[in-house]
């Protein structure tokens, strides 16, 4: 099993860069094993590395770096023409959850600064509505941690303190600690909830992502792949 997901994860990271990616493009990289076989595929298609590279968190830049991809720091005036990343899940709406690997502040931050955003999966991350399989991450201040547990839990979600492998609470490398949250049913309206947790104090960003991904690349452990577009996005 986990052979052919990691063959499905390289055939979409192989596709997105073959099709997607050009020399001398800014590029904004994501976080995960997924987004790691992008920054892979990068480094064999693109042997030169002719391009402009901002990551979302120290282990993709030191991969990148190991392959000869340059990453520098995020600047004010920063865009990108394109963003390779994965998901947790994917609605059929291509709305996502994201942040398993800790970098949700940081790849929306990103995906918020592309003007394409590619977002590679296997089969097993396609679900009929966010947070039907995974939790949903929230990434809180420390101090005010307790406080949105509890105000989490009121809104009817189950809450877990995310933990490090050391037994302490797992810290992002913004500082912050990790929420995560299991709804009592799927959501039905993502961006309603998102909205909700967003306004409570303490929060700084969630794992949901409403409206971002704008095409979807989908592979499987045969070698195959399917693409799939947002509805308002127009043919590329």
């Amino acid at each position: 099993m986990a052979e052919d997901l990691a063959r499905a994860k390289q055939a979409a990271a192989r596709y997105a860069v073959q099709r997607f990616v050009r020399a001398g493009q800014r590029i904004a990289l994501g976080t995960g094993s997924t987004a790691a076989f992008a920054v892979r595929s990068l480094g064999e298609q693109f042997p030169d590395a002719p391009f402009d590279c901002v990551a979302s968190s120290q282990a993709t830049e030191e991969l990148a770096g190991a392959l000869g991809i340059r990453v520098r720091p995020l600047r004010g005036d920063d865009r990108f023409d394109l963003m390779l990343d994965g998901a947790d899940e994917v609605a059929p709406s291509l709305d996502l959850t994201k942040g398993g690997g800790g970098a949700l502040l940081r790849e929306k931050r990103l995906a918020s600064l592309s003007d394409e955003v590619v977002i590679l999966v296997d089969p097993t991350k396609l679900v009929g509505a966010l947070g039907e399989r995974s939790p949903i991450p929230i990434e809180v201040v420390p101090f005010a941690s307790p406080v949105v547990e509890r105000e989490v839990a009121d809104l009817g979600y189950r809450v877990t303190r995310r933990m490090g492998p050391g037994g302490e609470p797992f810290r992002t490398e913004n500082g912050n600690e990790i929420l995560d949250l299991v709804p009592g049913t799927p959501l039905g309206k993502p961006r309603e909830a998102e909205a909700a947790l967003r306004r409570l104090v303490g929060v700084v960003e969630t794992g949901i992502f409403v409206d971002v991904a704008d095409w979807l690349v989908i592979g499987h452990a045969d070698g195959t792949v399917e693409e799939r577009a947002r509805p308002s996005r127009r043919a590329r």
